[in-house]
């Protein structure tokens, strides 16, 4: 079942009637029967879509073959998973956050911070020996979602002179930083993290996100809320620790 080319044709009726509803569309498929699948989401839901032959009617579920095969599933996960954690990396790229790392380090990690969270600082602690290496570069988004100075701390860190500087002092040199006025810029980046936190349907920090190669080749996001455990941890660096090596 190989996927088609979402061109710029008209969707189906019945299919865009789903759509005025307020269904995303992702991509389209082949199906048995005759059928076209389409992949789709709702709230957070994922769901295929199955157009009739004549074009007339969709229905919504999971195609199951005569031995009992689940055949929606990996198209869900190629025509719905994957096109939404692209459209998430560009999100985390496109949100306010501190480089803590090599600027070319071959390994990118976003990772969720309030300056108020201590599970950030033991991640903070954790990562060195492969920041340091220069084989990871994380990315801070700084939220403000802890305490009541959570957001002001999170504002003083992205308005400073030297935020990479400023974020080092605070997490590993023990210069807590103080919450201080920002510009309405700043303050304004910080609210959109905070609204990237909770569209992701996100509740801890850290909370991280990394790439991996999937075994057809496609990457896809892996999430660690809260502190990974060690082996964990070395999934997340992208090997063991340079210090072991």
């Amino acid at each position: 079942m190989g996927s088609l080319a979402q061109a710029a044709e008209p969707l189906p009726a019945p299919i865009q009637a789903l759509a005025d509803q307020g269904m995303e569309i992702h991509g389209q498929f082949e199906a048995p029967g005759g059928m076209r699948g389409f992949g789709a989401s709702t709230q957070g839901r994922e769901m295929a879509i199955y157009l009739t032959p004549d074009g007339e009617h969709a229905v919504l579920g999971t195609l199951m073959d005569g031995e009992g095969a689940n055949l929606t599933e990996p198209q869900l996960d190629e025509h719905v998973r994957a096109p939404l954690e692209a459209q998430t990396w560009q999100a985390l790229e496109d949100s306010h956050w501190i480089q803590d790392g090599e600027r070319d380090a071959p390994h990118v990690i976003y990772t969720f911070t309030d300056a108020n969270c201590p599970y950030c600082q033991q991640f903070w602690e954790q990562t060195r020996p492969w920041v340091d290496a220069g084989k990871v570069q994380l990315r801070h988004i700084m939220v403000g979602i802890l305490q009541p100075d959570s957001p002001g701390k999170a504002a003083a860190l992205l308005g400073a002179d030297d935020p990479a500087h400023a974020l080092h002092e605070h997490s590993e040199m023990g210069k807590s930083i103080q919450a201080s006025a920002q510009p309405r810029v700043i303050e304004e980046q910080v609210y959109a993290n905070n609204q990237l936190f909770e569209e992701l349907g996100l509740y801890a920090t850290p909370t991280s996100a990394f790439q991996r190669r999937n075994e057809n080749g496609t990457l896809r996001i892996d999430r660690v809320q809260g502190v990974p455990s060690e082996e964990r941890l070395v999934e997340m660096m992208g090997g063991a620790s340079p210090q072991s090596e």
